[in-house]
């Protein structure tokens, strides 16, 4: 780790952690992530656009001693709702990427005649793997790398969680054929790290990937998943739930939003990290 400092043209000192990452080969973190990544934590103070500016600029000339590789992204994650760094963010190059959102209201009223809802199956595996695979194909379009070797990370785990039986994945069916997912888990948010740097201590329902198949989208399959597992998490005393969205996707920042989500975090990245201006 790194400290950086900088001033701002009032003269106010403000400074940052700069933490470099690597993910080895076969992460499945790489579904998400680029390979290398400089994640910076800035403490602004009360400065505003101001600071947060006078840090980027800091940064980028840190990494004028530095050598991105094309795999790699400089990545803050940021309060959603404080639009002053959201103008210094901008200006550097940085994008919202993607957003950490939250919801803990009742589970909303939802099912679909045509639809039935049912947990997973190891037998399932086959069209569960298919579902989250295009999920990820379409994120590659908007915001996720896109990775070749997708199906090799996401395999073994979702097949170690169907026959391991958890109860938090299931299959929306259309006649008989599974048409859509929701892999969800529970998340205990304890101490002061992982999770609870973000979210409020308690036990949290995580929506890891919900997904409809492409030809039968707009029949109400999301919505009926989605309602289901804020059904189970909310019967059982979650204290609410949360997944990670892309605001520049066009269907999941509309999806969730209207199923009562709201971003708390937005993690801002710009890819290749020698793109920071």
């Amino acid at each position: 780790m790194t400290e950086l400092h900088a001033v701002t043209a009032d003269g106010e000192r403000v400074s940052a952690v700069l933490r470099r990452e690597r993910l080895e080969p076969g992460a499945v973190d790489l579904l998400w992530s680029a390979a290398e990544v400089w994640r910076l934590f800035p403490a602004t103070g009360t400065t505003g656009t101001a600071a947060m500016d006078a840090l980027l600029r800091a940064w980028r000339a840190e990494l004028d001693h530095e050598s991105p590789g094309e795999d790699s992204a400089c990545v803050v994650t940021w309060p959603s709702h404080d639009a002053e760094a959201i103008r210094a963010f901008l200006d550097h190059g940085l994008a919202p990427v993607t957003a950490l959102a939250t919801r803990t209201g009742p589970p909303e009223p939802g099912g679909h005649p045509e639809v039935t809802v049912r947990q997973a199956r190891p037998d399932d595996f086959p069209a569960v793997l298919d579902l989250v695979l295009e999920v990820f194909e379409y994120s590659s379009l908007v915001a996720l790398p896109r990775r070749g070797d997708a199906a090799e990370l996401v395999a073994p785990r979702m097949r170690r969680k169907l026959e391991q039986d958890t109860g938090t994945v299931w299959v929306a069916e259309v006649g008989g054929v599974v048409a859509g997912l929701a892999d969800c888990s529970w998340v205990d948010v304890t101490g002061d790290a992982g999770a609870a740097e973000l979210l409020p201590p308690g036990s949290w329902g995580y929506l890891n990937n919900v997904g409809t198949a492409r030809e039968v989208r707009g029949r109400g399959i999301g919505r009926t998943l989605a309602a289901a597992a804020h059904a189970y998490f909310h019967e059982r005393g979650a204290a609410g739930t949360y997944l990670y969205y892309n605001p520049p996707n066009p269907l999941s920042s509309v999806f969730w939003h209207r199923r009562g989500y709201r971003p708390l975090w937005t993690i801002w990245e710009v890819r290749p990290a020698s793109l920071l201006r």
